[in-house]
């Protein structure tokens, strides 16, 4: 894998990474969406199935995560922007994308924006948007994470104050499945959590204001085949989020998990990238 910084438009820095490999035959690019807080790189335990499947992984971290510039009042539309400049610079016109948690509606940004570009799009336990009609947001969201999305709603003061707090983590945020994942086959996230807070909360906090401020797009915009997953035992994003997404989308499908939380639905991740590329290859 490489990584690079690429100096966009308006001057900011985006660092890049990609794991093009010599060996793949034109390959079809992911662009991989991070969650909160995290870094961009691309998830390691997917690398195997993407180079059986002849796929090449893109990524950055985002807006004020590791080495990006930060990017002030950024909404969830903005990815986009920044997927179809890095995508440009690196010749690559048609691609599909693939989030988890906060990346989820990130990657759905880029669906929604970018049509006729992106071929497929996979959301991991992602958001639906804020405010959104007949979901209860909250409901079934464990109350530490709850607490931080309430502070955020009411604007930046509030979502710094609540930071600066350093409130703790609650350890029933995920479930016996989570910690038996984040103790094998996914243990590559703790790679990903500690140098996304490495410079502090920005990127967090921008995620977070990004999550329940208009997003900039609708999802029923998308136009492109839309894969949802979701744990019905997620206490971090409940699957009801999905499960408006599914109702909202009409090109979506929704795998629901039952015995899977937040980390461990990422078990369904080889199974996710087969169905892009047989969604690419119909």
């Amino acid at each position: 894998m490489t990584e690079t910084d690429l100096t966009l438009e308006d001057g900011r820095t985006l660092h890049i990474y990609d794991t093009a490999v010599k060996e793949l035959n034109n390959p079809l690019t992911v662009f991989w969406h991070h969650g909160t807080p995290n870094i961009g790189a691309p998830p390691e335990p997917l690398f195997e199935a993407a180079r059986r499947l002849n796929l090449r992984w893109v990524s950055h971290d985002r807006p004020g995560y590791g080495g990006s510039s930060p990017l002030p009042g950024r909404d969830v539309a903005s990815a986009a922007r920044d997927v179809e400049q890095i995508a440009d610079a690196l010749g690559i016109e048609e691609f599909a994308v693939m989030g988890h948690s906060g990346g989820g509606q990130h990657a759905l940004a880029c669906a929604a924006l970018l049509p006729g570009r992106v071929l497929g799009v996979v959301s991991m336990a992602g958001l639906a948007p804020y405010g959104a009609a007949g979901l209860d947001y909250f409901g079934g969201m464990n109350p530490s994470g709850a607490a931080s999305l309430r502070a955020s709603a009411e604007g930046r003061a509030a979502k710094e104050a609540y930071e600066a707090s350093e409130p703790e983590f609650d350890p029933e945020t995920f479930t016996p499945a989570d910690y038996a994942a984040l103790s094998g086959p996914w243990k590559w996230m703790n790679s990903v959590v500690g140098p996304g807070m490495k410079h502090g909360p920005g990127g967090l906090i921008a995620d977070d204001l990004a999550y329940v401020a208009p997003w900039g797009f609708a999802p029923s915009q998308i136009d492109a085949p839309i894969l949802l997953l979701h744990g019905t035992q997620d206490r971090v994003v409940p699957s009801t989020h999905s499960e408006w997404l599914l109702a909202h989308c009409p090109t979506a499908e929704l795998w629901r998990s039952p015995e899977d939380g937040h980390i461990s639905v990422l078990n369904s991740g080889e199974a996710a990238l087969e169905w892009l590329r047989a969604q690419v290859n119909s």
